[in-house]
C-alpha cells in the first residue's frame, strides 16, 4: 500500500516539536502565529482560518480553540503539505520517511522538497538524505537556532530509523538534571539572565529555579500564559526581546561609525551627520520592535502590557 498521509505519530511528533500556543504570537523573526505553527504565509491554513472568520492573526489578540486547532492542522496537512511529499518522494515511501518529510517541510515550505536532502532521496540514496537533512536547515535570518538542530536531527533520525520524538517544544521543569544540558534551555537561561530573571545556574536544566524565572518572565508579558513551561510562544517572546536589544546594538553602533568615517572623508560635521544617522537607526529598530517597547513600558507602568 502506498503512504500518502501522516500518522497519529507523525502528528504527535511535529506538536512536539511546533507546540499548540491557542492565542496568537510572535515567532522568533517576528511572524504572527498560532497553534500548531499557523501562519498566514501558507494558503492552505489561510484558507483554514478564513472558514472561522479569522482573516488576520493579531498576536495576544487572535485565538482558537483546542478542537479548532486539531482540525485546521488535518485540514493544512492534508490540503497542502502530504500532497507535496507525495509528488516529491519515492512511491516505495515508508510511514516514518512520509513523517519525517511532512515535518521538514512544514516547517521549511513545501520548496524543501526540491532541495539537496530529498535529491537524494529521489535519487534512492536514504541515509545520504537522512544526512543532509540532520546537519542543515537549521537556522532562521542567518542565525543557527538549537531548536532547529535538534528538530533536525530528530527528523532525521526518524526518517532513516522510524524513532519518534515528541518532547523537543515544550519544557517542563524535573526535579533532577539531565544526563546532557538541553541546549535550548541553556539559551533561555542566558536570555532571562540578561533580561534581569534569574534561573539560576546556566546548565541547561529546566529546574525550579528556571521554572521560578519563567513563570515571572510570562507575567510581565501577559499574552503569555503563566504556567512555568517553556513552549514555543515563550520561546519565540525570549528570542525576539534578545533579537531587539541586538539590533538596536548593531545598527545604531553601525550607522554612526559609518557615517561618521563618509562625512570625515567628505570634510563635512562628521559629528552631527552620525548622530543623525544614529537617531535615524534607533528610530527603525525601535519601530520594527514597538510591541517590545510598548510592553515593557506598559509593564513598568503597572498596566496591562498589551501586545
Amino acid at each position: 500500500m502506498t503512504i500518502t498521509t501522516t500518522s497519529p505519530r507523525g502528528r504527535a511528533f511535529m506538536r512536539g516539536h511546533e507546540g499548540n500556543p491557542l492565542t496568537c504570537y510572535l515567532d522568533p523573526v517576528g511572524v504572527p502565529t498560532i497553534g500548531t505553527g499557523f501562519t498566514m504565509r501558507s494558503p492552505a491554513v489561510r484558507r483554514a482560518l478564513g472558514k472561522l472568520g479569522i482573516n488576520k492573526l493579531v498576536p495576544g489578540k487572535t485565538k482558537i480553540t483546542a478542537e479548532q486547532s486539531d482540525s485546521i492542522f488535518t485540514a493544512v496537512l492534508a490540503d497542502e503539505f502530504e500532497p507535496a511529499v507525495v509528488r516529491g518522494s519515492p512511491k516505495n515511501r515508508s510511514q516514518h520517511q512520509m513523517d519525517a518529510a511532512v515535518s521538514a517541510i512544514y516547517n521549511l515550505g513545501v520548496g524543501a522538497m526540491q532541495w539537496t536532502w530529498a535529491d537524494f532521496w529521489r535519487a534512492g540514496k536514504a541515509k545520504e538524505a537522512a544526512a543532509y537533512l540532520g546537519s542543515h536547515y537549521n537556522t532562521a535570518k542567518g542565525k543557527t537556532l538549537p531548536g532547529l538542530v535538534r528538530r533536525r536531527k530528530e527528523e532525521a533520525d526518524l526518517f532513516l530509523n522510524g524513532r519518534y520524538a515528541t518532547d523537543a517544544a515544550v519544557k517542563e521543569s524535573t526535579p533532577k538534571p539531565p544526563r546532557k544540558p538541553d541546549a535550548v534551555v541553556k539559551e533561555a537561561q542566558e536570555i532571562l539572565t540578561s533580561k534581569g530573571f534569574n534561573p539560576g545556574a546556566i546548565d541547561g536544566w529546566m529546574g525550579e529555579k528556571t521554572r521560578e524565572a519563567v513563570i515571572a518572565y510570562q507575567k510581565a508579558h501577559p499574552h503569555l500564559e503563566a504556567d512555568g513551561i517553556l513552549g514555543p510562544a515563550t520561546l519565540s517572546q525570549l528570542r525576539r526581546d534578545a533579537k531587539a536589544l541586538r539590533e538596536a546594538a548593531t545598527k545604531g553602533a553601525g550607522s554612526a561609525v559609518g557615517s561618521g568615517a563618509l562625512a570625515f572623508m567628505a570634510g563635512l560635521p562628521w559629528g552631527w551627520i552620525a548622530a543623525g544617522a544614529l537617531l535615524l537607526a534607533v528610530g527603525y529598530v525601535a519601530y520594527r520592535y514597538r510591541d517590545v517597547i510598548v510592553r515593557r513600558w506598559n509593564s513598568w507602568r503597572g498596566e496591562e502590557a498589551k501586545v
